[in-house]
């Protein structure tokens, strides 16, 4: 069992997911709109626009992120949570990092800690909280 974090955006989940797709340099998501059920299953849901995102996924390395549109009346953004995502080395780390930064809030830059050769948090453009570190153990 692995724990899958499902992120909720405000009608902008499929162009955070491609963007997500290529910071970690995965395939194109996954992505379910709602223009795409069949009319059976729409005609018993809310009205909503046929490029709503009823679920989304995209690979990042052994595991995924999933996501949708937000179908209520809003949902807070993200304050008590944040995706972690530890890679192999400090270069793919940094290229990720820098990449989910555009746009965003860098909260702690990435730089050396005690626990790990790299850390560093930020907030995306899509309102994602990131934490983003290295396993590669330090060079003796």
């Amino acid at each position: 069992m692995q724990p899958i974090p499902y992120l909720f955006f405000p009608g902008t989940c499929a162009e955070a997911m491609r963007f997500y797709a290529t910071a970690f340099g995965s395939e194109e998501p996954e992505i379910l709109a709602v223009g795409t059920m069949p009319p059976e299953v729409r005609s018993q849901m809310p009205p909503m626009k046929d490029e709503t995102v009823m679920h989304a996924a995209v690979k990042v390395g052994a595991g995924w992120i999933y996501a949708s549109d937000d179908m209520g009346d809003g949902v807070p953004a993200m304050a008590g949570c944040n995706v972690s995502v530890a890679f192999p080395t400090v270069e793919e780390a940094q290229r990720v990092f820098a990449v989910l930064a555009e746009g965003g809030e860098v909260r702690m830059p990435l730089e050396p800690t005690f626990f790990a050769p790299v850390f560093g948090t930020l907030t995306d453009r899509f309102g994602t909280r990131w934490m983003i570190m290295a396993d590669e153990p330090e060079a003796a």
